[in-house]
């Protein structure tokens, strides 16, 4: 397992992030790692998650929805209501 470095997982697509942070939850919930090497593992988790959690806001931001007109013709986009 790579070294947890902010550039190191700033790098990483949303998939690659999520697929790490994956494989990271099913070796901390099979018990079998020693406990450095279970607490290096759970901070690249926290880590990936972060990373995780800002590429979905960062795509939320660009998601648009299509606006209709009354007679339910589209007229354009409006940025979407994200709560």
């Amino acid at each position: 397992m790579a070294s947890t470095t902010a550039a190191d997982i700033e790098k990483l697509s949303f998939e690659d992030a999520l697929a790490q942070l994956e494989k990271i939850v099913s070796q901390l919930e099979s018990g079998e790692a020693p406990l450095e090497k279970s607490i290096e593992l759970y901070e690249r988790g926290t880590a990936l998650k972060a990373h995780c959690e800002a590429r979905l806001k960062a795509a939320e931001a660009k998601v648009e929805k299509i606006t209709l007109s009354a007679t339910g013709e589209p007229t354009g986009t409006a940025p979407l209501d994200v709560e």
